[in-house]
């Protein structure tokens, strides 16, 4: 389990990721990390839940729309 410190930035609070964090999850400056609240405390992840739930909407429509998103993508 890796440790995090808090510090003052600004009128913020920020902390600041071991490398191997960063590298493990491929982050780079400037990308977004979401919070999510578990019944276990909060999971900081690169991952969008919201964008995950568009991308299954997509799979549903997908095949029955394939004509036309092709036509659309030409």
């Amino acid at each position: 389990m890796d440790k995090l410190k808090i510090r003052k930035v600004g009128n913020s609070l920020g902390t600041t990721f071991p490398k191997e964090i960063v590298s493990k999850l491929n982050l780079a400056e400037g990308d977004m990390l979401f919070v999510t609240e578990t019944h276990d405390g909060i999971c900081l992840t690169p991952y969008n839940p919201d964008f995950e739930a568009a991308m299954q909407a997509f799979e549903v429509t997908r095949k029955k729309y394939r004509n036309a998103l092709r036509q659309l993508a030409q």
